[in-house]
């Protein structure tokens, strides 16, 4: 505890703070219509594959945003860039209280949705701008924590759904709006650290490089693979085990949970344990418990357990992967994260319509569980391939940092 209290004082905490508010509520926001996917396949009568596209618009959008507003960020600062940003979230938000009636509108609605999947980028950057050197990392994995919000919002969507009406839900999240923005506007302040305006070449070097087309296939499992369960899940539990929409989101909350939390131990495992040991046991477990979860159908219970204990691998993997990250660019680190962050967030899109298309064509969800195993498991291949050379480079056996 004492250590913590002297972190929070070696930087400017109530700029922490408004940064997770604001993560916490983009994530949220993101998500939201992956909560209510029953309500609105019920409503506007969708098959199995339009809620899958419908579900993966926010997340490709969100992807290919993140880089448009972090270059906003270097110019007009990360404070501004984060007001900005969730203007644009009221403007999406009020068009869906307002004029989202058909199919066509939800896929609009989705585009303007990515807007809040952008805020990864700046999130970690303006929470952790304030800190030195030594404890960015805490700080970024704490901003980075803010994935709850997927969580929250599988929590209380479907129960305002239930009570108001699908659309009632995108004017209530735009009124829980304020509170990021006042929070933003009356504690955070522009952090001292210097951030550079780093330009596209500089952004996309990385993956001019074996190890950035690497890093972001990872990412694309364990943060894609995170995000596109959390927006799945909610129509997967009301179609497959036929449980009410409410109690399908409040499942869905379990697994997202875990995966929010186990995000900072993952951090943490991979500096004692190394980052490359640590992926490794997470995708063999995000393989495994995948292929089981197809298999375990026709038990709600056992499917649950297992999903817990997958987004818990989903979340560890997220952190032990940016343990890797400064240590493989450490001259470029913000930028890699963030090149490697927006191509591997694209991974989550095909996880909505591969479970859709699966249910659709074969009648069953197996074959969308099997195709993301097996993808974890030809990334593992490729890691353990590529991870001699990297412990001859650049670190310590099994992912750790190099002393001195």
């Amino acid at each position: 505890m004492a250590g913590f209290r002297t972190f929070l004082k070696a930087g400017h905490s109530p700029t922490l703070l408004a940064a997770f508010i604001y993560f916490t509520y983009c994530c949220g926001v993101w998500v939201t219509n992956g909560a209510m996917a029953p309500f609105i396949k019920e409503s506007l009568a969708l098959s199995p594959a339009q809620v899958g596209l419908m579900l993966s618009i926010p997340i490709f959008a969100g992807a290919l945003m993140r880089f448009p507003l972090g270059v906003l960020a270097q110019y007009i600062g990360r404070k501004n860039a984060t007001l900005v940003e969730m203007g644009g979230i009221a403007i999406a938000l009020l068009y869906g209280y307002f004029f989202v009636d058909t199919f066509n509108d939800l896929l609009a609605m989705g585009v303007l949705l990515g807007i809040a999947g952008a805020s990864f980028g700046v999130a970690l950057s303006l929470g952790s701008g304030s800190f030195p050197a030594r404890y960015k990392g805490l700080a970024m994995g704490l901003v980075g924590a803010g994935n709850v919000g997927t969580s929250l919002s599988a929590l209380l969507a479907p129960q305002l759904a239930q009570a108001y009406g699908w659309k009632a839900v995108y004017g209530f999240a735009a009124l829980g709006l304020l509170v990021p923005v006042l929070v933003m506007i009356f504690i955070a302040r522009e952090p001292e650290d210097v951030d550079r305006h780093a330009g596209l070449r500089e952004h996309a070097a990385c993956l001019f490089e074996k190890d950035g087309w690497a890093f972001s296939l990872i990412y694309a499992i364990t943060f894609g693979g995170f995000i596109g369960l959390t927006t799945f899940l909610p129509s997967y539990y009301n179609d497959q085990f036929g449980v009410s929409k409410v109690q399908a989101g409040q499942l869905t909350m379990l697994a997202a949970f875990m995966g929010a939390a186990l995000r900072i131990f993952g951090g943490w495992i991979s500096d004692h344990w190394g980052g490359i040991n640590t992926l490794t046991a997470v995708l063999v477990i995000i393989s495994v418990s995948l292929l089981a979860c197809g298999l375990s159908g026709g038990s709600l219970v056992l499917t649950t357990l297992l999903l817990m204990l997958c987004f818990a691998a989903l979340g560890a993997g997220n952190g032990a992967l940016f343990q890797l990250v400064p240590l493989r660019w450490p001259l470029s680190t913000a930028v890699a994260g963030s090149m490697i962050g927006e191509i591997g967030a694209l991974g989550g899109g095909l996880v909505p319509n591969a479970m859709g298309l699966s249910r659709q064509h074969t009648g069953t969800y197996f074959w969308g569980f099997a195709l993301f195993a097996v993808l974890a498991l030809l990334v593992l291949l490729m890691m353990r391939s590529m991870q001699i050379r990297w412990t001859r480079t650049w670190a310590e056996k099994g992912g750790r940092a190099r002393v001195g």
